[in-house]
């Protein structure tokens, strides 16, 4: 099994009242998962650049206020797909610059579209590592600084 590098990804939650922006993933990893917007870190950019950029191209919505929330380091092993990955993700909330903005799917081939869910209600299944920090406590409706 081919390991590499720890990659890092920035994970919004972009809320809306009490809902959610969340999208069914159609990339390879975590095929038909529930997700929110995220994407990958580029050289030299902070976690909220990051925040705005994947926002942006995935659904062609503009945020604002983000806050780093939480912090997770996932470990994703497949021995069927021969498949080893271990990414860091940065979980950031944000708001909508304008809350009549209405999300656009502009990645057909990495989501199935983009729908508002409620937090009470979320959708099934989510994505292990958002899954896992929900099961932990996390709450993107919440401050979720824990003190050592």
């Amino acid at each position: 099994m081919a390991v590499g590098s720890p990659k890092v990804a920035v994970a919004v939650f972009i809320v809306k009242e009490n809902k959610l922006l969340i999208g069914k993933r159609q990339a390879c990893v975590a095929h038909s998962y529930f997700s929110v917007p995220s994407g990958h870190l580029e050289f030299g950019e902070s976690f909220e650049e990051c925040a705005t950029r994947e926002v942006k191209e995935e659904t062609g919505l503009d945020i604002m206020k983000i806050e780093i929330l939480k912090v997770t380091n996932n470990l994703f092993l497949d021995n069927e797909a021969n498949l080893a990955e271990h990414y860091v993700v940065i979980l950031v909330r944000a708001v909508l610059v304008d809350p009549n903005q209405i999300p656009q799917n502009l990645e057909p081939q990495k989501c199935d579209g983009w729908e508002w869910y409620d937090w009470e209600n979320l959708p099934d299944p989510l994505v292990p590592q958002l899954r896992s920090a929900i099961k932990e406590g996390f709450n993107p409706f919440q401050d979720n600084f824990k003190e050592y």
